[in-house]
């Protein structure tokens, strides 16, 4: 079942006083969870986990939303990919604000660079960013690529030219796929696109619990 977000619930939900405000941001929250659309999505959400960079769970259930319109591209991107024998493998998607402070709080020096500033929100504030990577659909495992997600090094740029070559084509290869349907890799992550649509849609620090069916 597709899950929506309808603004009025947004507005009536009690949000941080910092929460940034979203100049020229159009549109009305639509986030959809992207399982329900397609089903063969996988997830590995190291934030419902210890598994990540905080060595903490931030998300109380290991579930991926964005907008409708990138999780629709996002489809779009999965279903390509199906001749190749490969499909996506997400890490995270809309991120509620507070989780970016908590994210923000938790570093320092040069690792800021790769974490959202709160006072800006991020992309993924607004549901339009998702990290991910590929996964083998004949076995099921995922794909090498240059670095582990959330590597915070020079070996997570998208341009970063060691490794393995066929980790590199991998992740090339993720990257036009991302990027013909209107998606923008950030240039310090090679796993995180940004969705065209982004500056329509507000900052939000909605948990996930509050994602209406």
């Amino acid at each position: 079942m597709i899950l929506t977000l309808l603004s009025t619930a947004c507005s009536a939900l009690p949000l941080r006083e910092n929460v940034p405000p979203s100049v020229g941001a159009s549109r009305a929250p639509d986030l959809v969870e992207l399982t329900t659309l397609d089903p063969t999505l996988k997830l590995d959400i190291r934030y419902a986990t210890t598994n990540n960079f905080i060595g903490r769970q931030v998300y109380p259930e290991a579930r991926a939303f964005l907008q409708r319109p990138a999780a629709e591209a996002l489809v779009r991107v999965h279903s390509r990919l199906r001749h190749q024998h490969l499909g996506l493998l997400i890490f995270d998607g809309y991120r509620p604000w507070s989780v970016t402070k908590i994210f923000w709080d938790s570093v320092s020096g040069n690792k800021r660079n790769f974490v959202a500033d709160p006072k800006q929100g991020s992309k993924h504030n607004r549901g339009c960013a998702v990290d991910l990577a590929l996964y083998d659909r004949t076995t099921g495992e995922p794909i090498a690529m240059p670095t582990d997600y959330d590597e915070m090094t020079t070996r997570a740029y998208p341009d970063y030219t060691g490794g393995s070559a066929e980790s590199r084509r991998f992740r090339d290869l993720l990257r036009q796929a991302m990027e013909a349907e209107g998606f923008t890799v950030h240039p310090r992550e090679w796993w995180h696109f940004d969705h065209q649509d982004w500056p329509e849609y507000a900052v939000l620090d909605v948990p996930f619990s509050a994602v209406t069916r």
